[in-house]
């Protein structure tokens, strides 16, 4: 873990207060924490850093749950490494889904922070735009990836070609990226161990319809987000499901409760300032929606369309 991460550190526990948290490096390599611990100053929890990777969950001791644990799978890391860099890999198949996004983060900001990461992609993106930038994911396997990435540059995966063939990718992060200013945390989307007003460039991108309670998802991301010229990059394909969530915490998808109807009406609503739950107010700027792929094999593909919004205020 860089050390530039500590000052924007609060125990996720005690949440919503928020208390800083001590370093006890045992472990460096340059500004680089290998293995230390993180304390609360108030509730005394320890969070370890491991291999350089901070654990930042609010119980430290906690592993995947449920569906959770198909995200510590190589194959499934390795499918979302082709979904975010198939266009630096060479296949022709994967489309500019990613460049996309990454225009929606044209304006320079400071900070910024990628909620749900996966392996890093939109996190790198950000670190070319901002003096740092932070990923943070609840699977070991994502975080681990994209650390290794930042620190090597290149990588090599495969996927399944057909039946028990396989196919080998090459994927080496373009030269003008910087990676020195970016980190990777594991750490809950609904339980962020981060400040308030931390970060002026937010994205949560496919992530709402995944996590157990989408509001509590907004309002950390409010959180967290600088009180004032800040953006906030929103998307969602809105694939409500009650494996992820009971519907009445859903944010649209039905026809009663808190947030009938579309789910991305009801979000630009809540981000307008709906409610008063997320304040201070969002403006939104642009809309839209982007198809990306996850291949399964070289002749089978699931398409999945978001509808995205930048929000600025």
């Amino acid at each position: 873990m860089k050390r530039f991460l500590l000052p924007h550190l609060i125990c996720p526990a005690c949440l919503p207060r928020e208390y800083p948290l001590i370093l006890a490096a045992e472990r460096e390599a340059a500004d680089d924490i290998i293995t230390g611990t993180l304390t609360c100053t108030k509730c005394k929890r320890r969070f370890p850093i491991k291999e350089g990777i901070a654990h930042l969950l609010p119980d430290p001791d906690s592993s995947p749950a449920g569906a959770q644990w198909r995200y510590e799978e190589k194959g499934m890391t390795d499918r979302y490494l082709w979904s975010h860099y198939g266009d630096l890999s060479g296949d022709t198949v994967i489309d500019d889904t990613a460049t996309s996004w990454a225009n929606c983060l044209s304006r320079t900001a400071t900070t910024g922070f990628d909620a749900g990461c996966s392996v890093g992609r939109i996190t790198f993106e950000m670190a070319n735009r901002c003096h740092l930038a932070v990923g943070c994911d609840l699977s070991h396997g994502f975080i681990k990836t994209a650390r290794s990435l930042a620190q090597k540059r290149e990588l090599d995966f495969s996927l399944p070609l057909e039946g028990n063939l396989t196919e080998t990718f090459h994927l080496s992060l373009p030269e003008s990226w910087r990676t020195d200013n970016v980190e990777f945390v594991i750490a809950d989307a609904l339980r962020l161990p981060f400040s308030a007003n931390s970060f002026d460039q937010t994205a949560s991108l496919n992530l709402l319809d995944r996590v157990s309670y989408p509001l509590a998802h907004l309002f950390e991301m409010n959180r967290v987000a600088a009180a004032q010229n800040a953006s906030f990059l929103f998307a969602d394909p809105f694939s409500w499901s009650t494996t992820a969530a009971p519907e009445e915490r859903w944010l649209g998808g039905t026809t009663s409760g808190p947030y009938p109807g579309r789910g991305r009406d009801n979000v630009r609503a809540l981000m307008e300032g709906k409610d008063g739950i997320l304040l201070p107010a969002w403006t939104i700027s642009q809309t839209g929606s982007h198809a990306w792929k996850m291949r399964t094999h070289c002749n089978h593909y699931e398409v999945i369309t978001s509808e995205y919004f930048v929000a600025e205020r």
